[in-house]
């Protein structure tokens, strides 16, 4: 199972007020570029962790994702996303060892955070590569 890895920015950004997690666009994309979780900011075409070229059912930018809920209780903030997929179509897909979760609606499309894979994958023609969040939030903040 991939590990997600949460971006340092993100929290500043976070309370600077550059998300709004319930509402923006959050998007996932695949790069082969070791993201650097201190630093980095954000996350565009031509940054330097460019995602896989638009082709074979790949969309430029990624996957734009859906929020399942967005709420907090107890004190703690919980951001839940629904199981999504890659599905190689017409060629292959990578290779990228990693699926970085950005907000596509922030000025500078920032980081949240990344899983890492472990290795380098390609996905290809007629093959799924499912992303599990699971249910317990995949960010949770307190």
């Amino acid at each position: 199972m991939a590990s997600f890895v949460k971006f340092s920015t993100f929290v500043e950004k976070l309370a600077e007020g550059a998300h709004n997690l319930g509402s923006d666009t959050l998007r996932l994309a695949l790069t082969n570029t070791l993201p650097t979780a201190a630093t980095d900011v954000g996350f565009l075409p031509g940054s330097s962790h460019p995602p896989p070229a638009a082709v074979n059912g790949y969309a430029t930018g990624g996957i734009t994702l859906a929020v399942t809920s967005s709420s907090q209780s107890g004190g703690i903030y919980s951001l839940v996303l629904p199981d999504t997929s890659f599905i190689g179509s017409g060629g292959s897909i990578g290779p990228f060892q990693y699926a970085i979760l950005y907000n596509d609606t922030a000025a500078s499309d920032e980081v949240i955070g990344y899983w890492d894979y472990g290795a380098e994958t390609t996905i290809v023609d007629g093959e799924i590569f499912p992303i599990y969040f699971g249910t317990a939030g995949v960010v949770q903040v307190q």
